[in-house]
């Protein structure tokens, strides 16, 4: 098979599937006969992100693949062509969703000790429900409380390959608004996460921790998981581009 070929079974591969694909799943995709290696795979993968350099898509690596997605900088023009309103998430939510995935393995106490205010537990519930984090342990503690991590899905809806390309908390605390646009889903399995240590984690600052109890009142309802703005919106791929 020449490279042309290689390239262009791999795109079509990326933008049908609706998905990321692993290296492995995009291996399969060839007879045995024809099957590229992982150096030839990857050059035709290389070859397209170039090829993407300064268009309105791009490749991305995310923690279970690659995918092709519209540009983060051009969501807002192209989330005008869905006139649905994505659900929005209170500010308790989201400082939640960012203390669990900077200081986890961590127990709802600890969130509570470190936001000041009780988490409602529909915030805990609704987590869970779209697979953005999942109990990964027990802390060694009277009363062994749960130990909360994020989950593959995390990564992959923001994009990252690794918790090690969370932006630096200073950034999100620089950040005047947090009640942004999110949507979820769930599906992927989790990222492993050490959970037996009975260690204290790592001190972590409050996230503008003066919200009040009140927010953690409020509906911590769901938007649909199949949203297409809300897709656009968080740079996974358009209806448009994976073909279903």
């Amino acid at each position: 098979m020449n490279e042309i070929q290689l390239k262009n079974v791999v795109e079509a591969a990326l933008l049908a599937a609706g998905r990321p694909l692993a290296m492995s799943e995009l291996v399969e995709l060839f007879d045995e006969p024809l099957r590229p290696t992982r150096e030839q795979l990857r050059a035709a993968l290389d070859a397209l992100a170039a090829e993407y350099a300064g268009r309105g898509i791009e490749l991305k690596e995310t923690a279970t693949g690659l995918r092709v997605q519209v540009r983060r900088e051009l969501a807002g023009e192209i989330s005008r062509l869905w006139p649905e309103r994505p659900a929005r998430y209170s500010r308790a939510l989201l400082e939640t969703l960012a203390l669990i995935a900077y200081r986890q393995p961590i127990t709802r106490g600890e969130i509570e000790a470190v936001r000041g205010v009780v988490v409602n537990p529909n915030i805990i519930r609704t987590l869970l429900e779209r697979n953005w984090i999942r109990v990964v342990g027990q802390r060694d503690v009277p009363g062994r409380p749960e130990l909360l991590g994020t989950t593959r899905e995390f990564l992959d809806y923001f994009g990252l390959k690794s918790l090690d390309e969370l932006p630096p908390l200073a950034e999100l605390k620089a950040i005047a608004d947090l009640n942004v646009q999110l949507d979820f889903a769930s599906g992927a399995p989790a990222r492993d996460v050490e959970g037996s240590s009975d260690e204290e984690p790592p001190a972590l600052e409050s996230l503008d921790s003066d919200a009040s109890g009140a927010e953690d009142e409020e509906d911590a309802s769901s938007a649909d998981p199949e949203s297409s703005a809300g897709m656009v919106a968080r740079g996974e791929p358009s209806g448009s581009l994976t073909g279903p």
